[in-house]
């Protein structure tokens, strides 16, 4: 799953120790609320298109060996804590990429305005 670092479409950086301080928070919760362990990997990378040149954390969640899940339980959690990340940073769009298929969360058909939507110039 790739997260954009700009609120919306406002060129408002996030910073990456408020998503990591977020996703802590969630785990606790998650640990706590039913017990289930959701370890993600993060890292750094730019998502292009077009026009588009946006910071991004990429999050590679691990069905880790000592505490693993069902596919459909690890599944729904992805999904919820990427909804929860998506309204905690203002977040349109979201996709989510799983070995068997790739998912699309979406609040709205915006698009970043920076993308060139007009290609009838080919």
């Amino acid at each position: 799953m790739t997260l954009g670092l700009e609120k919306g479409y406002t060129g408002n950086l996030i910073e990456k120790s408020l998503v990591i301080k977020f996703i802590q928070n969630y785990q606790d919760h998650l640990i706590k609320d039913k017990n289930i362990m959701l370890s993600v990997s993060l890292s750094e990378c730019t998502i292009i298109l077009s026009g588009q040149e946006e910071p991004h954390l990429n999050l590679n969640f691990i069905n880790y060996p000592k505490f693993p899940l069902e596919e459909t339980v690890l599944k729904s959690e992805i999904e919820n804590m990427t909804k929860s990340l998506m309204s905690e940073f203002q977040q349109n769009r979201v996709i989510i990429e799983y070995l068997d298929e790739t998912v699309m969360l979406e609040k709205s058909f915006e698009t970043d305005p920076r993308i060139k939507l007009n290609f009838s110039s080919r």
